[in-house]
Parts: structure tokens; sequence; C-alpha cells
């Protein structure tokens, strides 16, 4: 098959890392470089400052949930490829499986243009979106563990995963007294 990407970079993302394998097809016998990153916007920002150290500007990340959200964002605008794809597309073959292989399988996948995008909207479009949802949301909210879940989803969206850190319950019923 025909290499479309001969520089491309595959992501696995989770909840508090990813894994990145760079594929660099360039000369005959393509060159793996992997690394994994914390998803703390300050890491995400070396990922991207790695990223773009290796002149690598096409990158194929799994839509795992909401955790790509913060990597997507960190990525948008300064590399010009970034896909986000189905997990069942990129779906790596049964055995043994880890965070590395499955990278390197995206990564493969992608440098021969074979893996299909989602559809992610433009920054502005989302970040509507989102505050719509959660304000025509809002009266139906009558349970305090669905507002520390929306409390989650706008920090993660706002690059702030703080759910592997703390409990927000606290924070929400705190929040609900001082209102």
């Amino acid at each position: 098959m025909e290499v479309i990407y001969p520089k491309a970079c595959g992501v696995d993302v989770h909840k508090t890392f990813i894994v990145a394998v760079i594929c660099d097809s360039t000369n005959q016998i393509p060159k793996y470089f992997k690394k994994r990153f914390s998803t703390f916007n300050n890491s995400l920002i070396g990922f991207r400052e790695w990223l773009l150290e290796n002149d690598c500007q096409n990158v194929c990340m799994e839509s795992t949930g909401k955790y790509y959200i913060p990597v997507y964002n960190a990525l948008e605008g300064f590399i010009s490829n970034v896909v986000v794809a189905n997990p069942k597309w990129v779906k790596c073959i049964k055995g043994e499986k880890d965070d590395n292989k499955d990278a390197k399988w995206i990564a493969d996948l992608f440098k021969l243009g074979i893996v299909r995008s989602s559809f992610i909207p433009y920054k502005d479009f989302r970040v509507l979106r989102e505050f719509t949802d959660i304000f025509t949301n809002l009266p139906v909210i009558k349970h305090l563990k669905r507002i520390d879940l929306l409390m989650l989803l706008l920090l993660a969206i706002a690059n702030l995963i703080w759910s592997s850190l703390i409990s927000l319950v606290n924070l929400v019923k705190i929040s609900l007294i001082s209102s």
C-alpha cells in the first residue's frame, strides 16, 4: 500500500496519560519513536512541542469518551492534521495488546490513509454547544451526582483533569450552599 503520510503519529488516549508513537516512513524501513505523556496541560504542551520537534504534522487518536478533548485542544492550531477516529475503526488485533502496540497500530493505519476521521466542529461552535447543553439541562438536574459529573466535564473541556486527583462532591456541596 502507498504511504499517504510519511510522518504520522498514533495516540492512545487514557484518562491520566497518553501514549504517542511517531512513525517516520521517509526511508524504506520505518522508524518508530514512542513517548508517554500525562494529560495535564503542561504535559500536553510538551507533547505538542515533541511533535513539532520531530516535524510531525499528522496525528491520529482514538476518541475514547471525552478523554480526547484536552489532547485535541492542545494540538488544535499548531498541528495541521489532527484526526479523531472511532475506536472500532482503529481497534488492534486481539491478542497481547498494550498501550504502545495500540499507538503503533494507530500510526501504521493512519500513515496509509485508511482511518476515517470523526466530525469535530470548529472550536467556537464546540464551546457554544457545550454551554448550551449545560444550561438547557440545568433545570433537569435533580441529583448531586449529575452536577458533579457536569463539573468534571466542564473542567475536562477546559484542559483541567481533576477527576484523577480529587473528588468534587464536597466542592459541589459548598458551592450549592453558598449560592
